[in-house]
């Protein structure tokens, strides 16, 4: 039986990749990507001579079945994807699951992986994360995924095009509480590499004003839900709110909604200083 290695790949600085990597690179059968063209580049960056076959979502289970009949004759392969950690949002699960039916070892290569960089550098808690990958292109399945997930306590880690980011802001911005932690990273590892964090609030403004940022690869962080109070506020709840606020100061308002409904603070503050942060952004 061959070994089947994954390796990382750099995310944008070639020197992210490891001596190891090099190495496994070098020795191996041959290597197997889902984009040739710029595998290739990044061989030639470091000397490596080696054939190169593709692994891609179009060919996956018909090449997937070729690659696990070499294996099993002995041929040593790598996986690598375009960049970053193989098999995270990229083909290769296929390979791996059935690498490990035919008893054939996968060996991971670690190294570079944007969503595992971005969480460390968030500030943002990272003991318990999930991950979510892309969010939909389309609008409203986006909507329904974040309303799905907007209560997960734990870190969200979500992968985003620009062209789409400010949308997905504004989508964020009104189901989820304006004072959330949220970080977007954007360009890691690279010359422009820039990380943002704050508010959800603070994060919506910044980005719909500076449009010249919304470029690269990126990355959101999401701070995990805090509010476990699952009692709604009614329209009438928030008219009461709008009254006594314009009458008296939002922290004194909040502490009479609280004795009026028995209602937790936070929670109540939370979902008061969003629909004032929404009434504004409209």
């Amino acid at each position: 039986m061959g070994l089947l290695y994954i390796v990382s790949t750099p995310i944008g600085n070639l020197q992210d990749l490891s001596y190891r990597s090099v190495n496994i690179l070098k020795s191996v059968d041959f290597i197997i990507t889902e984009n040739i063209h710029h595998t290739k580049i990044l061989l030639k960056n470091f000397s490596i001579i080696n054939k190169i076959y593709s692994l891609n979502k179009i060919n996956e289970k018909k090449n997937t079945i070729k690659y696990i009949k070499k294996l099993k004759k002995g041929y040593n392969i790598a996986l690598v994807s375009k960049a970053g950690t193989p098999l995270i949002n990229d083909p290769g699960f296929l390979l791996v699951k059935k690498s490990h039916k035919k008893n054939i070892r996968v060996v991971p290569i670690p190294g570079p992986c944007a969503a595992i960089a971005a969480l460390c550098a968030s500030g943002i808690k990272t003991s318990s994360f999930c991950y979510e990958g892309f969010l939909s292109s389309n609008k409203n399945f986006k909507k329904k995924k974040i309303k799905k997930i907007k209560k997960e306590k734990r870190t969200i880690i979500f992968y985003e095009s620009p062209k789409r980011l400010i949308q997905t802001l504004k989508i964020l911005s009104q189901e989820i509480e304006p004072t959330r932690k949220i970080t977007i990273a954007r360009e890691l590892t690279k010359i422009w590499e820039q990380i943002i964090t704050g508010t959800m609030q603070e994060i919506f403004l910044f980005f719909k004003k500076n449009v010249n940022l919304r470029k690269g690869e990126i990355v959101i962080i999401l701070e995990g839900s805090k509010i476990y109070q699952k009692k709604k506020i009614t329209q009438n709840m928030k008219k009461i709110f709008q009254i006594l606020s314009s009458e008296i100061s939002f922290s004194n308002s909040i502490k009479i909604m609280q004795k009026i409904y028995g209602i937790k603070k936070n929670f109540l503050y939370n979902k008061m200083i969003q629909e004032k942060f929404l009434n504004e952004v409209d």
